[in-house]
């Protein structure tokens, strides 16, 4: 590690109460009190939202129903239940979630429409790119809790405001010792193993708690795989009765696929798996895909659906590793204290033989959050917070000579591989040999006025965020109670470019800016079993680049429009959670404005309105859950691009009997004037079911479902995704109390289905994601 930061911090408190329900009838004869405990028998099996707490995000120990947002925590029992692997799973159970397949590999949530945030115990993780990054292992996770909407003032100023997913990692046990270990082996080879143990050291006083987890997984995709290795350790201290200290560490490492899925999606591909053959020709006669090209289709041919622009040559890999500490103490009968500290350092390297390059040679976050909250009364309570977040990115980027579209997938090779020219070579700078990328900042070396470089995300950048922040809590009658925040954030940010041109001095600038957020929000109670909500907040956001980082814009400066992104919420919404009931449902109506970040850097407005609803049952022997969405995503007369206008454009028109080709050439890049069009990629309706029946104790059956209404894959919405959905099944059988196997099988009825490659639709009338047919996975568990 070429820099480390860590920010030291001690003071914190822990309040769980411990509730128990029980009815005592006591009766007297001769004499003699006799006592008679009678209970209701517990029929719930950990599968319901309803029961969850969530901590961080408005405060802690919050039960769902008095959280005015919409919410959907998952418990590890629901991990486990719906199979939740990565993070596009989450859409099996929370409404509104539906995702691109982020090149195969996935690190950010999206959320109503936009990519999101990851959190982990309250502090933002380092993430992809646009959503394209590092994958996200699951192993230290206890429970994931799905949040719509910006970040609330606590978590402070980001980058992606359509909502969050706070990660709760596990905890160490400091009164029992328990372990559990898993084995799963599924269709194309895919392989994994977890271990996870924990026990007291000191009983009641200090525990500690070790999970290692390995993949190994083929794929049903050409030239495609991952392979990775997790180890979360994690210590638990009690200090004394009114402290905790918890510390955890995770290293994680992994090999893996970027997979652009098939070009040329035409409505043949969609609908009926027809791909045009033959490879674009640039103007010069070359069939290296470049911009520009065209094609002249030589044949229409059933293409495999693994077939997908990989490349076996390919090098892609990460490592990376997190320390959080999260500190309690209460202070006094009317104060606590909490402090989180947050480290993470990652290094990615990947060298693409379609000469895309990103290379992260070293990125460094460090954050450290005191919160203070004081009591004042029964009825009225203040959060304070203080917040420092230090980033420090050095990364190297090359994207400006992909071509996609004149791609021919099923010709050899050869034909997905650009080498690039000697004058291509001259627009950009050789990191090391062979390896090409762009400069952090624009040159005019021949002094004809215009810059002689192609520019990408290569930076050097460091950032500062300090953040302060209040939230006053009320409860004006035993019915409403009201909640109002707000938070600045004062940003010091410098960045330069780490490989200036031979000859040339490094450009550099630095800016410093102050963004406010701020949120109020109520829940009335209208009865024992329902409260309404209401919510609305504004957020000022930044706009970074890969890992976090600042790149010098036009002019060679940090462009203030990086910190310029407003993004407004107003929701309403009512919850029912019934005591004595084994339901819960919830229901929200939303309007959403919110920024974009766009390929080139640029952000683009977006506004959503919408409706989503969840519903739960969880009582033995049976469990369900039932949610439905539907999101109106326009531009808010804001101007958006594709890398190409439509697909028709790579093709010239010599066989209109295959497609009426425009022979513009691509790719094409293509900005759209400002509109109020439909944001593509996005399924205006869509609807997901679970459940689950014990057959038997020992034996349980369960399904699961997602249906998508029909949307258009580009802006022109030339090519649509029709209709579709997928449908899994399991089963599992308990030999013993402690030995359980389950099979899944998923997408049992083997649909042909697509989904987006990338968030906001860039790519959307280059490339489509065929998802994967049937397959199965059968996985021993053993508790111990």
């Amino acid at each position: 590690m070429k820099h480390a930061y860590l920010a030291l911090s001690l003071a914190t408190i822990l309040n769980t109460p411990l509730v128990a329900f029980a009815a005592e009838k006591t009766q007297v004869k001769d004499s003699i009190e006799h006592i008679e405990v009678a209970g209701q028998v517990i029929k719930s099996q950990g599968l319901s939202v309803k029961n969850e707490t969530i901590d961080g995000p408005f405060g802690d120990n919050l039960a769902l129903q008095d959280i005015a947002r919409s919410v959907t925590p998952i418990s590890s029992e629901l991990i486990e239940q719906l199979n939740i692997t990565t993070l596009q799973d989450v859409l099996a159970l929370s409404p509104n979630t539906y995702s691109a397949s982020g090149f195969g590999a996935p690190s950010l949530p999206t959320i109503r429409g936009q990519l999101g945030e990851l959190f982990q115990d309250g502090t933002r993780r380092q993430a992809g790119n646009n959503g394209f990054g590092v994958p996200l292992s699951f192993n230290s996770v206890e429970q994931i809790d799905v949040v719509k909407g910006a970040p609330p003032v606590l978590f402070g100023s980001s980058q992606r405001n359509g909502g969050f997913v706070n990660l709760q990692s596990k905890v160490a046990s400091t009164d029992e010792s328990k372990g559990k270990a898993s084995l799963s082996a599924g269709r194309w080879d895919q392989y994994s193993a977890q271990i996870d143990y924990t026990a007291p050291i000191i009983k009641d006083k200090v525990g500690f708690r070790v999970s290692y987890e390995h993949l190994d997984h083929g794929s049903y995709y050409d030239y495609s795989g991952t392979k990775s290795d997790s180890l979360f350790a994690a210590l638990r201290i009690l200090p004394d009765d009114k402290s905790t200290w918890d510390i955890n560490f995770e290293l994680y490492q992994v090999e893996f696929t970027d997979n652009a899925g098939i070009n040329r999606p035409t409505q043949a591909l969609i609908d009926d798996g027809l791909y045009i053959t033959g490879q674009g020709v640039q103007a010069n006669g070359s069939t290296v895909p470049a911009a520009g090209s065209i094609v002249s289709p030589t044949g229409q041919v059933n293409i495999d659906r693994s077939t997908v622009l990989t490349d076996p040559d390919n090098q892609n890999e990460a490592t990376t590793y997190l320390i959080h500490s999260i500190y309690k103490r209460e202070l006094s009968a009317n104060a606590s204290l909490k402090n989180i500290t947050y480290f993470q350092h990652l290094q990615r390297e990947e060298i693409a033989q379609n000469s895309f390059v990103e290379i992260i040679d070293g990125a460094d976050t460090a954050q450290n959050r005191t919160e203070l909250t004081y009591s004042w009364n029964d009825e009225q309570q203040t959060i304070f917070a203080f917040d420092v977040r230090y980033n420090k990115v050095l990364g190297y980027s090359q994207f400006t000579t992909e071509a996609d579209l004149p791609i021919d997938l099923t010709g050899p090779l050869s034909n997905r591989r650009i080498p690039l020219t000697d004058a291509q070579k001259a627009r950009l700078v050789e990191l090391r040999p062979g390896v090409f990328v762009s400069p952090g900042a624009q040159y005019d070396i021949d002094n004809d006025g215009s810059g002689d470089f192609n520019l990408s995300d290569t930076t050097d950048s460091r950032s500062w965020q300090t953040g302060f922040a209040i939230q006053q809590d009320s409860d004006w009658t035993d019915k409403l109670h009201t909640s109002v925040g707000y938070r600045v954030d004062y940003y010091d940010v410098e960045a330069r470019d780490p490989i200036a041109p031979q000859g040339q001095t490094a450009a550099s600038d630095s800016i410093n800016d102050t963004l406010q957020s701020g949120q109020v929000s109520f829940n009335y109670k209208l009865n024992a079993d329902f409260t309404g909500y209401g919510a609305a907040s504004y957020n000022e956001a930044t706009s970074n680049s890969m890992a976090g980082g600042n790149v010098l814009g036009g002019g060679n400066v940090i462009s203030a429009q990086n910190f310029a992104t407003e993004n407004t919420l107003v929701e309403f919404g009512l919850k029912y959670a019934p005591t004595n009931s084994d339901w819960y449902a919830d229901g929200a109506v939303f309007s959403q404005r919110r920024s974009l970040r766009n390929r080139d850097g640029s952000n683009t407005g977006i506004r959503t309105t919408g409706f989503e609803s969840q519903v739960f049952y969880d009582a033995y022997p049976y469990w369900l859950s039932a949610g439905y969405s539907y999101i109106d995503a326009r531009y808010d007369n804001s101007a958006s691009s594709q890398d190409s206008a439509q697909v028709a454009d790579a093709f010239d028109n010599s066989r209109p009997d295959i497609i009426a080709g425009t022979g513009v050439g691509a790719p094409s890049f293509t900005p759209f004037a400002p509109s109020n069009s439909q944001v593509q990629g996005i399924p205006e309706q869509s609807f997901s079911f679970n459940g689950n029946y014990s057959i038997t104790s020992k034996w349980q059956t369960g399904f699961s479902g997602l249906y998508t209404k029909s949307y258009p894959l580009d802006f022109l919405q030339t090519v649509k995704i029709r209709d579709q959905y997928t449908l899994n099944v399991n089963t599992s059988y308990a030999f013993t109390p402690s030995t359980k196997l389950r099979l899944d099988v998923n997408n049992i009825t083997n649909q042909k289905n697509w989904r987006p490659v990338f968030e906001g639709g860039y790519f959307g009338a280059t490339l489509a994601f065929p998802e994967l047919p049937i397959n199965a996975k059968l996985t021993l568990t053993h508790k111990f």
